[in-house]
């Protein structure tokens, strides 16, 4: 298959959970945001348990390459800290509000407007950013399993059944 039909068909399948599973509603956004309802954050954790144990699996069949990143403080926080401020702004992540204009939400070109202007802003000052804080505690292209010095498995099995019990306390709070 195609790379771009893989992507066109997971993307569209992404989409349809996210609708499906109600997380790009603007509430639901919000009420994540003040730790109010966890949905979000149960399809997002669950979504990062169930692609860790198929990257690694697809890798481990030979099916997949993987590519770490390097890992960078200084570009990972201030990253982190401009994501959640427009997450916290206009109420939606850049998925859940393309899935949002895809419902016909209108609000939701604000916040595309705004990862446009980021990402175009973030490309100018790349030159810049290149010697300064992305030099920030640049520990290079490193995993967990590697600081351990241990197989990959161990520390999935580890992460998947705190995400289980993670899920399953929401689920008892009604979270």
């Amino acid at each position: 298959m195609n790379q771009l039909l893989a992507g066109l068909v997971t993307g569209v399948l992404f989409g349809f959970l996210l609708q499906k599973g109600r997380v790009i509603r603007y509430d639901k956004q919000l009420a994540a945001l003040r730790l109010q309802d966890m949905t979000i954050v149960k399809f997002m954790a669950a979504t990062v348990l169930v692609g860790m144990v198929g990257v690694y699996l697809l890798h481990d069949l030979g099916l997949a390459k993987l590519s770490v990143k390097s890992t960078i403080l200084g570009g990972t926080i201030i990253g982190g800290l401009v994501f959640g401020l427009g997450w916290g702004l206009i109420g939606y992540c850049p998925g859940t509000s393309m899935g949002a204009l895809g419902e016909g939400r209108w609000d939701a070109i604000w916040g595309i407007a705004g990862m446009l202007t980021g990402a175009a802003l973030y490309a100018e000052s790349y030159p810049i950013m290149k010697i300064t804080v992305l030099t920030w505690g640049d520990f290079g292209k490193i995993t967990i399993p590697q600081l351990l010095g241990i197989n990959h498995w161990p520390v999935i099995a580890v992460f998947v059944a705190a995400g289980v019990l993670l899920l399953r306390w929401f689920e008892k709070k009604g979270l």
